[in-house]
This record gives C-alpha cells, structure tokens and sequence, in this order.
C-alpha cells in the first residue's frame, strides 16, 4: 500500500476508490496511534485482491461510496467484534500486535469461519459515540457566551447514536484551566490544551435531545458491545469512558428518538424557543454519513431560523467534522444574528484527546 495519502472525491465510487479507501485508512490509523486498526485494515484489504468469501466481495464490488461510507471501518468493526465477543480466538495475536504472524492468513480464516456474523456489519455506518468531543461543545458555548449571546443552551444533536454527548452536563470539563460542570461528574475530561483558554463563563444547559437513524441503548449490552466494536483496541481510556458512560445512562437514559437528521431539525426548529435561551445545533463526525438531500435540508431550516432569530432568542450551530482534504477534524461555529460567516474556533483530536484553539 501506498505510504502517502492518495487525494480522493468522498464521493467516487468504483474498485479503485475502495482500494485506496482502505489504504488512507490505514495510513489514518498509524497517523493516530492505532497500530492494530491498521494492521486489520490491511489485512483486510489483502480480501480485496483475490475475492473468496461473500463478505470479501460485497467489500470490493461496494456500490456506494467508500471513503463517505466508511467501508473500512464497518469492516474492522465486525472483526473487533469477534475479537470482544471471544469467538474468534485467532485475531488474538493480532489484537496483542504479536510480530511475525501472518496478519492476512488470519483475516482471511476468520472471514471464512464467522461470515454470516460479520456481513451485517457492512448494512450501515460505524457508530463513532465519544464522550470526550463534548469538550468542543463546551468551549464552543464558552466562546458563544462571550459573544453576547444568552449563556443558557438548549442543545439538539443529530447523528446522536446512543446519546453519550446528550449527557454532557453530567460531565466536567478542564479546559485549559477553565473548569466548568459538576465535580467529580459522571466523566471527567483535561484534553491536553493548545493555545489560549477559552473564555471563562457561567453556563447552564437548559435541554438536551437528539435523534439518530439507528439509535443505540447503551444499557442493552448487546448494543453496547456493537460501540466498543468501533473503539480502535489501542484507545483504552476511551473503554472506560464507554463503561462510564452505560453507567450514566443506566441511571437516567439520555433523550434520544429514532429519526433522520433533517426532519429532526426542521422539527425542533418549529418549536417555541423561551426567551433567554440559546438554541444550538451541534454534531460531531456524522456530517458526512448525512445523505446530501437531508444535508441541505438542515442547512436551509438552520438559515431560515437564523434570519427570523433574536438576540433574545438567538441560534447557533456547532460542528465537529473531519476535514477530509487536510486530514483533521475541525470545530466549527455559526451564529445568529451577526455570526452567518463559518468560524472556525480550532483543531481537535478526533476522540478528544486535544484541542488547538485558534481564538
């Protein structure tokens, strides 16, 4: 495979965009320390050269769009889950990252024996639920508090999966030494800080709720494990942020409804909005699984709801998205009224690890 990023359309299609797909990302995963992701993701495109199993196939004759839709990581996933689940014990060098094993051979018996488990995992996207991105959130309330704008949020989220960022007023934050939210919280989170704190603001969280197409119950383990699944084995903190998350939700269920992105915000947005309030918008690595239709469905209620909004009843909307042209993620502001331009506030780490604040 190639040692150098390959420039692709998110939306090519074809053998060739499958290819490079699972080679950008293994490229993405050694750049993210994730060693073991990347050698499953290279020895399952090993799969794509000589296809032998249903599951190799429908992986190289993929009909949409690879690098929009995940593919590899839908993938890796299912063969994570077979690792969690025990059943497949021959991933266990791999996942220990033993040297001198044929990373391949392995892949490709395991495909054979366990392809019935593993081919639901390619029916839809990877669910990427991270606690520690609701430090962007906060920061980024922060910065809208400091613009004028009303420091009480009622926060609507899309692409929610099991709604661990719908509990973040459960959780505290030490941003750069700006702390906000309850101590110890229900999670704790010091992403290592680059630049200048954020700005220093009381703010309350009036209201969470989100929508997802498939929404998971965190306190079905079955469902559970199918998240831990998408967790890449080198990242252990966030395991445990995982565990602490089922116990968050097991105490009181986030609010989350099954529904697509675009009939939740027009939703939503028709609704009352109380005097004082802020009402955001905010989603994290979910852009890009959005359909174009619904992704400009929500960009014309957002627009239409911020020409109609107030400083009394202002609107805002947050996004934490992977920036597939520089290969990073990156956070994201608009506001109204008097802040229609896109804002860019930073870089982040995908998982929350750091922020880069640009303010």
């Amino acid at each position: 495979m190639s040692e150098r990023y390959q420039m692709v359309d998110m939306a090519e299609t074809g053998p060739a965009a499958v290819r490079t797909a699972f080679a950008n990302q293994v490229l993405y995963c050694r750049a993210n320390g994730a060693p073991v992701t990347a050698r499953i993701v290279a020895a399952l495109g090993t799969l794509l050269e000589n296809p032998a199993s249903d599951f190799a196939r429908r992986i190289a004759e993929w009909q949409g769009a690879p690098l929009a839709d995940a593919l590899p990581l839908r993938a890796a996933g299912g063969i994570h889950a077979l690792h969690l689940s025990g059943i497949a014990p021959d991933l266990s060098p791999i996942y220990a990252d033993a040297e001198g094993i044929n990373d391949a051979v392995i892949v490709a018996g395991v495909v054979r024996h366990h392809e019935a488990a593993l081919l639901p995992w390619l029916d839809g996207p990877p669910q990427t639920n991270e606690a520690g991105r609701s430090s962007n959130f906060i920061a980024a309330m922060l910065w809208l508090a400091d613009q004028g704008l009303p420091p009480r949020f009622l926060c609507l989220e899309i692409g929610s999966s099991a709604g661990i960022n719908l509990m973040l007023d459960r959780y505290h934050y030490d941003l750069g030494g700006v702390k906000v939210g309850p101590q110890p919280g229900a999670m704790a989170f010091t992403p290592e800080w680059r630049g200048n704190h954020p700005p220093q603001h009381k703010i309350e969280i009036a209201g969470l709720k989100g929508c997802d197409v498939a929404p998971v119950d965190l306190t079905d383990p079955a469902q559970a494990l199918r998240l831990k699944a998408y967790i890449w084995p080198e990242h252990e903190i966030r395991f445990a942020r995982m565990e602490a998350a089922v116990a968050a939700a097991q105490a009181k269920k986030p609010d989350l409804i099954r529904m697509n992105a675009a009939d939740f915000v027009e939703a939503e947005l028709a609704k009352p909005q109380a005097e004082g309030t802020t009402r955001v918008l905010m989603h994290s690595i979910v852009w890009q699984y959005v359909p174009a239709d619904q992704q400009a469905r929500v960009t014309t209620a957002m627009e239409a709801a911020g020409a109609a909004a107030t400083p009394e009843r202002p609107l805002a909307w947050i996004a934490l998205e992977a920036n597939r042209t520089m290969h990073r993620h990156e956070l994201v502001l608009r506001y109204w009224p008097g802040g229609d331009t896109p804002k860019m506030l930073g870089h982040a780490h995908a998982h929350g690890a750091w922020i880069e604040w640009m303010e």
